[in-house]
């Protein structure tokens, strides 16, 4: 299952950077000028998993394969985006491939560094972005309300999707995101948002890029606005500094750790980005653990076991006959599956069994 995370943001607010930092590829420019980014930048990147190492100590596997997740740098957005200002259309069509928007917001003071409006303030950084999302809709939603109304002189059936999308527009024409409507259970609005996956409606995660004293000290003016404005419309917020995690490139994990603690940073950028946009999608890993590979794989919470399997191959779904289950903790308190099914901590579980967060799992099928 493909995750992928959108890093958005006016020009040269260190998306570029952190985008460097998060994926430790170094192919993205990141130069001190607006639309230093022009082509959507894009990495897959192994999602870290403590969890991976320990099974590996016990199972002594060939390999480790990781869960991945995407990361798309897109290019700065600016005032009239939605209308083709400064490249806008194309850069807004590269938001709609992804499932999670990470929103950078600029919170600190830096003389020698441009700010595209002038001057700091989050709330008004934000607002630009997020508005231009929503003109962005509004014009994709009028074009899909042209046609319903034409194809609902011949199908009836059309009606209640055009009801439902004209309800829709006059929510979003007041600069309402799709995200606060509140028919959003209706299966006309499902159908919509799935043909044309609404921007104001994608999961949002702001990262406050800060320097590294405030980094330390853990708030500054600034983040204590965009705090409160993230908490009014219930989207997380991660405290990062773009700096910061581009010197933990290239370094040991131990070192990147002490490095983290010296800092009082229990977690780096990339692991808190990555538990908070599986927390936004309901995701959770299951594992494999075998001599040939120990691996994650990606489901949303509450799949079923057959559900699950299909991840790894889809015969394994149409043959399902049972899953081998032994939670997380029991396998590595109890140093392997061996010992486990000699403790009765192996279960068999039918196709109704909900998989859990950390099941190392095998399953059973017949094609």
């Amino acid at each position: 299952m493909g995750l992928g995370v959108g890093i958005v943001g006016l020009p040269n607010i260190g998306k570029s950077t952190t985008f460097n930092a998060l994926t430790k590829a170094q192919n993205a420019q990141a130069q001190n000028y607006p639309f230093c980014t022009i082509e959507p930048n894009k990495a897959i990147v192994p999602v870290p998993d403590k969890r991976l190492d320990a099974l590996a100590k016990i199972v002594i596997p060939d390999k480790i394969q990781h869960s991945t997740i995407d990361f798309v740098d897109i290019a700065g957005l600016v005032k009239g985006a939605s209308k083709g200002e400064g490249l806008g259309n194309k850069f807004l069509s590269n938001i709609r491939e992804v499932e999670v928007i990470l929103h950078m917001v600029r919170c600190f003071d830096d003389e020698n560094i441009v700010h595209v409006e002038g001057n700091i303030d989050p709330l008004r950084d934000i607002e630009i972005i997020e508005t231009e999302l929503i003109y962005a809709d509004i014009a994709q939603l009028e074009k899909k309300i042209q046609k319903l109304s034409k194809d609902a002189k011949f199908d009836k059936n059309v009606a209640s999707q055009l009801n439902l999308a004209q309800d829709l527009l006059k929510h979003i024409e007041e600069l309402q995101a799709v995200s606060s409507y509140e028919n959003k259970e209706d299966e006309a609005f499902i159908s919509l948002d799935k043909e044309l996956r609404f921007l104001s409606n994608k999961a949002i995660i702001y990262g406050a890029n800060v320097d590294e004293d405030t980094l330390s000290e853990g708030t500054n003016s600034y983040v204590e606005i965009l705090k409160e404005h993230a908490l009014g419309i219930n989207a997380d917020l991660i405290i990062l500094c773009a700096s910061i995690e581009e010197e933990l490139i290239g370094l040991q994990e131990d070192e990147a750790q002490e490095f983290l603690e010296d800092l009082g940073i229990k977690e780096s950028g990339l692991e808190q980005i990555i538990h908070k946009a599986f927390d936004k999608l309901g995701l959770q890993s299951y594992f494999t653990a075998g001599k040939i590979e120990v691996r994650a794989w990606t489901i949303k919470k509450q799949t079923k076991a057959p559900q699950a399997a299909a991840v790894i191959h889809n015969d394994f779904e149409k043959g399902f006959i049972k899953a081998e289950v032994i939670a997380y903790d029991d396998f590595i308190s109890f140093g392997g599956e061996l010992k486990c099914k000699e403790a009765g901590k192996l279960k068999l579980e039918g196709k109704d069994y909900i998989v859990q967060d950390g099941d190392v799992m095998h399953f059973r099928f017949n094609v």
